[in-house]
């Protein structure tokens, strides 16, 4: 660590010390979260990318928005991707298409209106250079270490509502997918790939969540039904604090796996498009069960 940046961590942490001022973390252009101090570092390394302060926001509220982080073109591109495989212009290996549950007679559709959510793209050459994005990797070093694997490679098109609620998905936690640890070396990171606000369906987060256990997941029981895998945590605290995330085209959150994390309904008329995927650390990852 820089001289410079430990003396502002320095300055930080000792004023964070003082428990009777509570402080905000401005850790993007608009969204602002009130934290107590934290005891350690734990979910940081010091790559001289994040600052001090956003360092600490990341530790007391288990996510960070970077915005205008992947360019415009390279959104272009894979969207252009994405438009080719609902097309059945390329076939991909290993690849998953999956479609809302309330899309009647999809497998007659042929393009994007057929399609909810593109799982285990990495044998696509342009929708795996996402997950090799120097900026991306740059921002995943910071939670992972280096050594770093691609995995969980998702594009989700959350499709309009049409009218039974099933394109919400409910709250969870993405290490309830992962069978791998510690989750501490784990990012998850999701990129808007157009404007993404309230009325489409942004994510709902609930900072400091990151810092509890992984809670019991199951399909929610939702009158419109549920689309297959949206398992939800059944029991969390619907009084916490919760944050809404809305982002602009090419604007990156990052988050812990254990971050309990949703996103309401598509509103509009048209398709929400985002691509998350996960990060682990190769070095210190160990198969679920034995950390």
């Amino acid at each position: 660590m820089s001289q410079r940046a430990a003396d502002r961590l320095k300055v930080v942490l000792n004023h964070l010390d003082r428990t009777n001022n509570p402080v905000s973390a401005n850790f993007t252009s608009s969204l602002n979260v009130s934290y107590r101090s934290p005891q350690a570092l734990r979910y940081t390394f010091d790559t001289d990318v994040l600052s001090p302060e956003q360092r600490i926001s990341y530790e007391e509220n288990g996510f960070i928005l970077i915005k205008n982080l992947v360019s415009e073109e390279d959104i272009n591109k894979f969207r252009a991707a994405f438009e080719r495989i609902c097309k059945r212009d390329v076939k991909i290996p290993g690849l998953v298409i999956m479609r809302d549950v309330a899309i009647v007679k999809s497998e007659y559709v042929r393009d994007e209106k057929a399609v909810s959510k593109l799982q285990d793209f990495q044998e696509d050459p342009e929708l795996f250079r996402y997950c090799k994005l120097p900026q991306i990797l740059k921002y995943v070093e910071c939670f992972t270490g280096p050594n770093i694997m691609a995995m969980h490679t998702m594009l989700i098109n959350k499709p309009p509502d049409a009218g039974r609620k099933t394109s919400r998905h409910p709250m969870h936690q993405d290490l309830h997918y992962f069978p791998f640890r510690p989750s501490d070396r784990i990012v998850c990171a999701w990129t808007a790939m157009e404007k993404v606000n309230r009325q489409n369906g942004c994510l709902v987060v609930l900072p400091g969540s990151h810092r509890g256990s992984l809670q019991e997941h199951d399909y929610p029981e939702w009158e419109g039904g549920v689309n297959k895998m949206y398992h939800g945590i059944q029991n969390f605290d619907p009084s916490h604090p919760r944050v809404h995330v809305e982002m602009e085209k090419g604007d990156t959150l990052f988050f812990h796996p254990l971050l309990i994390h949703g996103s309401g309904m598509n509103k509009t008329l048209g398709f929400r498009k985002v691509i998350p995927d996960g990060f682990k650390s190769l070095q210190q990852t160990v198969p679920k069960g034995k950390s």
